[in-house]
């Protein structure tokens, strides 16, 4: 399975390097991608894990203050990287344009995307969660050669489940899981939003789901270490 850690905007210098050796006593088969802040890029290399990304530029390069190109991450090792985080969806306030732009950019450098999808409570209470997946699937991979779409990685998070410690029922993953397989049917599809070491064991019955995108969790490996010893 693939395991994505965000670990978002946590972790100095310091912590971040003990996090590093720490993590480095975890032995697992899957496929780990470390996605730390972008000023700890240069030192997240380890041999048992490929490098992420939070985010990329939509511009190719040249004078855009603050922004990290498609170009640069790779220069960095960088083998994934997450877009369309609900969270720079909201405050970023990024168009469903915006993220397909950026996945062209990830793969015009061979970095492959992790997209975002999700719905809002509300939008979820109006029975609108398939009609919102789908218009930010399509937006966002409307140029991409059908290579491109099966390489692709994507993360569904439901926007009310992120960091609530409240997530869907195993059917209501398991509808939408066939959803999203159904327009896109050779494309790995990750659950992201409150997955945890105290609900992995539920989680895990639901056989279509090829991975998972680790917030808060991804934080402590200890707590990892359990996730991943009871996903096994």
């Amino acid at each position: 399975m693939i395991i994505a850690l965000n670990h978002k905007s946590n972790f100095n210098q310091e912590e971040f390097l003990n996090y590093q050796e720490e993590f480095k006593k975890i032995q697992t088969d899957h496929t780990m991608i470390l996605c730390p802040s972008t000023i700890h890029l240069a030192q997240g290399k380890t041999s048992s894990i490929f490098l992420g990304a939070q985010n990329v530029s939509a511009y190719e390069k040249g004078a855009y203050t603050g922004e990290v190109s498609a170009e640069q991450l790779k220069s960095y090792g960088v083998s994934y990287c997450i877009v369309g985080h609900s969270e720079r969806r909201e405050y970023q306030k990024e168009t469903n344009e915006e993220i397909g732009t950026k996945i062209t950019r990830l793969f015009q450098n061979g970095i492959i995307p992790i997209l975002c999808i999700g719905e809002s409570k509300e939008e979820r209470e109006e029975a609108r969660v398939k009609e919102v997946l789908q218009e930010e699937l399509e937006m966002a991979t409307r140029n991409l050669t059908e290579e491109e779409r099966n390489r692709l990685i994507i993360a569904y998070e439901p926007i009310w489940s992120i960091g609530t410690g409240v997530i869907p029922t195993n059917d209501e993953i398991h509808e939408v899981f066939d959803f999203i397989k159904g327009l896109f049917p050779n494309t790995k599809v990750l659950y992201g939003g409150s997955a945890n070491e105290q609900n992995i064991e539920e989680l895990k019955q639901v056989k279509t789901i090829d991975g998972y995108l680790l917030g808060g969790l991804s934080l402590h490996p200890d707590k990892l270490k359990l996730f991943l010893d009871r996903l096994n």
